[in-house]
């Protein structure tokens, strides 16, 4: 991946983790301080994750509308962006051990 998708990577990764947060507290004890928090992260890492996309000249429409979906969007978006056969390292650290 590029140097210019870090930022849409990042944001990407904190959706789906505060989406998971607020999923599993919602199950469990629901405690409101977690609510408090992981709510609004969640909705300024989907919005970003959205903006960054849009902003993206490489991005189809199809690319676009597909990091519209909450939780999983952005990284469904960038897996739509990187260029065919490529493997990022972390991706590449877990094959080989």
């Amino acid at each position: 991946m590029t140097v210019h998708l870090r930022p849409l990577r990042i944001a990407a990764r904190v959706e789906l983790i505060s989406l998971i947060i607020m999923l599993a507290n919602l199950a469990t004890a629901h405690l409101k301080p977690v609510s408090s928090l992981t709510g609004p992260v969640h909705g300024c890492a989907y919005l970003f994750v959205v903006a960054a996309t849009w902003r993206l000249k490489r991005a189809t429409t199809t690319t676009k509308a597909t990091a519209a979906i909450p939780g999983i969007g952005g990284l469904l978006a960038l897996r739509r962006l990187s260029p065919p056969g490529t493997i990022d390292q972390h991706s590449k650290d877990a094959i080989q051990s």
